[in-house]
């Protein structure tokens, strides 16, 4: 079944690859959406895709490259939309 998360990532997470640590795991996982520095200093990241495989993504962003400290991640699920065609970094 197919699905979106809707994530926000808080802890130090930005300034230490993140961006591209999510997009590599999101790219091996077929998912599509993207991922944004946010200016509170947390990471917003919106994937689409099998549910399995957005459960998997999400344990990959509950750890975090290895410069990376994750507090929290909340996770909003909703229907999958398909308005997405590749994994993003977006500015």
């Amino acid at each position: 079944m197919k699905m979106q998360f809707d994530m926000i990532i808080s802890g130090r997470v930005q300034h230490v690859g993140f961006r591209y640590y999510a997009r590599a795991r999101a790219e091996e996982l077929e998912l599509t959406g993207y991922v944004r520095n946010m200016p509170d200093g947390t990471l917003r990241v919106v994937a689409e895709g099998e549910l399995s495989s957005l459960e998997t993504f999400a344990d990959h962003l509950r750890i975090g490259p290895s410069m990376a400290r994750v507090q929290k991640l909340t996770l909003e699920r909703s229907p999958f939309t398909g308005g997405f065609c590749r994994f993003d970094i977006r500015y």
